[in-house]
């Protein structure tokens, strides 16, 4: 839970454009303290006024938020994570753990539950608060192991009949040498392949990052819900700046020209619904944020329950296959580069 694991994040003093109000509330709670310490003087209105002005910024801030400054939220190390998601939104969470061929990915939870008592399987990400548990979760990115794990979840819920609600937030699969030799590629394809042909319902929700084929890999459904200060992309803002701009620093421009918040993404028609969020983000109050997300699963689940099985694949199909946007100039016609063909060598001759 959120409200349990506060004080493993205690030494975070917030971001920089968060500083204001940081400088407002120290302010407030000095007063409160000398008001304490004082009982005949009255500082009451002094205070007032600086919570009203500490609302004013909240809003101020927090209602022209940057992509980047979106990114740093997404991030925050107090955001809500999938099972704290699970067990605000969920009852009767049963937690399955291997994928029965090499280990347990703790980066990667699921397993069957239910909404509002309708059965369902659910399964994300999970991130770690502590140090140690960060490792032990290998900070929210899975290796293969883990993707397989999902997808036998998954294909338990289709051989029941229980629609799949999946949680995404990670940097991105994980990139280690291991990781690549047990086929992190592969086990990354055959969800995309497996969740396209899933005959029950598949609602992914982007819950903070989304990062490239590692959030893609449980991401692959009929309805698409993101939070309002999440981030999904094929690359981080920090991996695009260096590759584009040699320099991660342009981090912030990166956010801006890739189109990664849940707006941008709603625009592009890759998101069906953002969620919103408490203001200052879904750490501020996990329990509101919870019951909103549970809105919109609800909704789209009832919406897709009316489908026939053909009616539910096809629709999946058009939704990803309409996906991408290109423009071409005025008079000219788009056609294939064309290909580049390799120079035979010439044979050698040898000389007797």
């Amino acid at each position: 839970m959120v409200t349990a694991v506060a004080e493993h994040t205690s030494t975070f003093k917030g971001f920089d454009f968060e500083k204001p109000l940081l400088d407002l509330e120290e302010q407030i709670r000095a007063l409160e303290k000398t008001a304490q310490a004082n009982e005949g003087v009255d500082i009451g209105g002094e205070i007032g006024a600086l919570r009203e002005r500490l609302e004013e910024l909240r809003r101020d801030i927090y209602g022209k938020l940057s992509p980047w400054q979106r990114v740093q939220i997404a991030r925050h190390p107090r955001r809500p994570y999938t099972l704290d998601y699970i067990s605000r939104v969920c009852t009767d969470f049963i937690e399955l753990h291997g994928d029965r061929h090499y280990a347990d990915d703790k980066a990667i939870v699921g397993g069957p539950a239910y909404i509002d008592g309708q059965p369902v399987v659910v399964l994300g990400h999970q991130k770690g608060r502590t140090l140690q548990e960060s490792m032990a979760r290998n900070f929210g990115m899975p290796h293969p192991e883990g993707y397989r794990k999902a997808l036998r979840i998954m294909r338990m819920a289709a051989k029941f009949g229980a629609p799949i609600v999946a949680f995404i937030d990670t940097a991105g699969a994980y990139p280690g040498i291991g990781a690549e030799e047990r086929g992190q590629a592969t086990a990354i394809a055959e969800n995309l392949r497996e969740m396209a042909g899933f005959q029950v319902p598949i609602v992914c929700c982007v819950i903070g990052e989304g990062g490239s084929g590692g959030a893609l890999a449980i991401g692959v459904g009929d309805r698409l819900l993101m939070m309002e200060n999440a981030w999904y992309s094929v690359i981080s803002p920090e991996g695009c700046a260096s590759i584009l701009y040699r320099d991660a620093a342009r981090a912030s421009d990166a956010a801006r020209a890739l189109k990664i918040t849940a707006n941008d993404l709603k625009d592009l028609s890759i998101v069906d619904e953002i969620v919103a969020e408490p203001l200052g983000g879904a750490h501020h109050d996990p329990d509101t944020a919870a019951q909103s997300l549970k809105k919109a699963i609800l909704g789209h689940l009832a919406d897709l329950k009316g489908l026939s099985t053909d009616a539910l694949l096809e629709k999946r199909y058009q939704k990803y296959r309409v996906l991408g946007r290109f423009e071409v100039e005025e008079g000219k016609k788009l056609k294939a580069a064309p290909r580049r063909r390799a120079k035979a060598a010439a044979p050698k001759v040898e000389k007797s």
